[in-house]
């Protein structure tokens, strides 16, 4: 099998290399494409966009879904094409203009590989494993969003290959509209080869993670939520409950533990810090306190999320408060005792930067929201997402007076409804991006992802 004027692999479910081009990070939705074109540069993506909206006398066009790492898959690309930018790794530094570019392909490792030794920082996410450039179109909820708003608000050029195979380089000075549009619409207006984004000055920061055991965990929730509704922008903290199984790859002291996990990343002084942090040191014995002033090289370690692939189901809120009452009917939920199965929830703390407008305006949503709430059912030993979803559905009634809608980056499989997707956005973002739609992929080329369909 081959596309014109494309120079990688393109692969068949009859050829070898097949299954490990179309996984992901994501286990739970594998993707069964017609054709998978493996790219080696920008101009083999233009070439195969080309190809699947021209592929027949008819005109009939070949849907176009487009991967990195699969670690947030909307959907399955079932019989279309797969555009794997896995091998499109660049990543370069300007120290000068402090700005970054990165290719399709890149992780924010890889960035954090590359502005560490200049003093710099990228406004990254909390799982260093994360592709850097469907994380910025997403909008990009940053362990550090706080102090530096939402990623894509430091995005300054965006090279994408659109709906006509055209490579363009989009700015806000060049195409508003399409700038506007590809920063939170995601995927639905091309396939996005490099991005360049704004660095700021970050070599170290005090961080870390607070680890209490079981009989602590509602203790911790409400002295949180207390604490969290007073601390400065340049605090940024989620707290997570997590059953952790009793293997030797887990820390002794949390070994078989239902933990509440306590994150944080000031970027202040470690003085500072310290006084900060103090009211949650002081709710209970911790089982872990790792809280220090760290090189930013280590900023993963934070959050310390697994890298391995599994398969999962989630989902979350993005709400305007949230009420202790409501605190306590999640923990009734998802804390110690409350389910037999493995269930993680997680409560981060918005606002600051993020609650601000940008410079320039994107078409990402609810920046009012205070915190994000999540939940995640590992999908193990049998576990379906249908076998789990009643249970999330009661934890998502919880929270349902408070939501204002979801963040995008975090919509997965069978979530990512058209409704659902259109809950990421203000109405006439929503409005404003279906009629965008119209103008760049007017027979919805690009539908295997968090779609926009343009009528």
């Amino acid at each position: 099998m081959t596309i014109p004027n494309f120079h990688g692999t393109v692969l068949t479910s009859a050829d070898e290399g097949y299954d490990d081009a179309r996984g992901g990070f994501q286990l739970a939705g594998w993707h069964r494409p017609e054709l998978v074109a493996v790219a080696s540069s920008a101009s083999d993506v233009a070439a195969a966009v080309r190809y699947a909206a021209t592929r027949d006398a008819a005109g009939r066009g070949l849907p176009v879904a487009v991967q990195n790492t699969g670690h947030g898959t909307p959907v399955p690309a079932d019989g279309g094409l797969l555009i794997d930018v896995s091998g499109l790794t660049g990543v370069t530094v300007d120290p000068g203009s402090r700005t970054a570019r990165a290719e399709a392909g890149a992780r924010w490792r890889d960035v954090v590989r590359e502005a560490a030794p200049h003093g710099l920082a990228g406004a990254n996410g909390s799982a260093p494993s994360v592709g850097v450039v469907s994380y910025l179109l997403g909008g990009g909820i940053s362990i550090l969003g706080r102090t530096a708003g939402h990623a894509s608000d430091h995005v300054r050029a965006i090279e994408v290959v659109t709906a006509d195979g055209a490579e363009r380089r989009v700015t806000a000075g060049s195409d508003p509209d399409l700038f506007w549009a590809l920063r939170g619409g995601r995927a639905n207006f091309g396939v996005v080869t490099a991005v360049e984004f704004d660095l700021f000055p970050l070599k170290r920061l005090y961080g870390g993670g607070l680890y209490f055991d079981a009989e602590h965990v509602p203790a911790v929730l409400a002295t949180y939520r207390e604490w969290s509704a007073s601390v400065p922008d340049e605090m940024n903290s989620s707290v997570a409950l997590v059953p952790l199984p009793d293997l030797p790859t887990v820390p002794a002291p949390l070994r078989g533990r239902h933990v509440a996990h306590v994150r944080i990343a000031y970027l202040g002084d470690a003085d500072a810090g310290e006084r900060l942090v103090a009211p949650l040191r002081g709710v209970a014995p911790r089982l872990v306190d790792n809280v220090r002033e760290m090189p930013y090289s280590e900023i993963g370690s934070i959050h310390n999320e697994p890298d391995v692939p599994m398969g999962y189901h989630t989902t979350h809120a993005l709400v305007g408060e949230l009420p202790q009452h409501a605190v306590d009917a999640l923990l009734r939920l998802t804390g110690p005792g409350g389910s037999d199965a493995p269930r993680i929830m997680e409560i981060r703390h918005l606002g600051g930067a993020m609650a601000k407008a940008p410079a320039v305006p994107s078409a990402v949503g609810h920046r009012d929201a205070a915190y994000f709430v999540a939940f995640l059912s590992p999908l193990a030993g049998g576990a379906t997402a249908d076998g789990v979803r009643e249970f999330h559905d009661r934890l998502d009634a919880v929270v349902a007076p408070w939501k204002l809608g979801h963040a995008l980056t975090f919509l997965y499989g069978t979530n990512a409804t058209v409704e659902n997707v259109r809950a990421a956005y203000e109405p006439d973002a929503y409005q404003r991006l279906v009629a965008l739609k119209r103008e760049y992929d007017p027979s919805n080329l690009f539908r295997l992802n968090h779609n926009i369909p343009p009528a």
